[in-house]
Order: structure tokens, then C-alpha cells, then sequence
């Protein structure tokens, strides 16, 4: 079993929370919007880190990560990548990828909206953990914890941090 944290829309804004409620996990994973390699980097020598680059990320971020990222987990297929959509309105940039190979899991961010949601036709499971920065139009910062075991996602946790 796999334990993972999963954030998204930081827009380099640090909160001590990140590690505490990151604690129990095996990896972190971010789905862009990082906003600053400072965060990234604390975040990298807590846990391994998974992520991809937001519209936000500078030239530093794009570099050290790719704008999908696609791998697997304990008998997982994920997606990750930060301009997605969610089941039913997938963004056209990745909806064919999805359609012809859809993975188990499909992460991204962008909408700074808590989303999960499984898409029935596709079969997958689909993760949007909301924004966990300071930046934009959201009123709650969230971030997301759920296990993987051999290919099942089990466990999910939605984490509201308030000020």
C-alpha cells in the first residue's frame, strides 16, 4: 500500500500544514501551479515528490518537471497534469490521451475547485484537490490524502486548512 498527499495551486505560498498532514504519506504530489522552487524543494526533501508544471511556472519549474506526467504506482496507472478538466468537460489538450488510453487515475488542478469524481464511461477515477495556496478566488484551501493498493484507491481524505 501506497499513502499519498496530493496538493495543487500553491502559487509559492509555504504552510507549515503540508508536512503534517503529509506526514503518514510515502510520496507527495503536486499538480502545478507550483510557484516557486523554494516550495518544491522543501516539499522534495520531506518525501519524493511527483508533480507537473502549472500556467503559472516559470521556466525553473518547466524544467525540473514535465507538463504530463504519466507513471505507475502499486498497480496503478496515473495521469497528472495541471490543465485537465474533470469527467465530462475534459480539456481539449489531454481529452484524446484520455480517451484512447485512459488510466486508472486522472489528477490535475487549475480550477482551484475540489473536485473528485469517477467517470463511469472512462473507467477512472478522477482527482482535483483544489488549491492550497493563497492565491485566487477560493475560500477554502485544500489539500488530499488517499492510499493505493494494488491498482484500488481507498482511504480519501479531503484536508481544509483554515487560517
Amino acid at each position: 500500500m501506497t499513502r499519498i498527499g496530493l496538493l495543487s495551486d500553491t502559487h509559492g505560498y509555504w504552510d507549515d500544514r503540508y508536512l503534517k498532514y503529509f506526514e503518514p504519506c510515502d510520496e507527495i504530489w503536486h499538480a502545478g501551479d507550483i510557484g516557486s522552487m523554494e516550495l518544491i524543494e522543501r516539499l522534495q526533501s520531506f518525501r519524493p515528490v511527483r508533480a507537473v508544471y502549472g500556467n503559472i511556472d516559470g521556466q525553473d519549474i518547466r524544467k525540473a518537471f514535465p507538463c504530463i506526467n504519466r507513471f505507475q504506482i502499486d498497480g496503478a496507472d496515473v495521469l497528472m497534469k495541471h490543465i485537465g478538466g474533470y469527467p465530462g468537460k475534459y480539456d481539449p489538450s489531454i481529452q484524446g490521451t484520455l480517451l484512447v488510453r485512459p488510466p486508472k487515475l486522472f489528477i490535475s488542478g487549475h480550477s482551484h475547485i475540489l473536485k473528485v469524481k469517477y467517470d463511469k464511461t472512462l473507467g477512472m477515477l478522477h482527482i482535483n484537490p483544489g488549491a492550497a495556496g493563497k492565491y485566487g478566488f477560493h475560500k477554502v484551501r485544500t489539500l488530499v490524502r488517499f492510499c493505493i493498493d494494488n491498482g484500488s484507491f481507498s482511504d480519501l481524505e479531503v484536508i481544509e486548512l483554515s487560517e
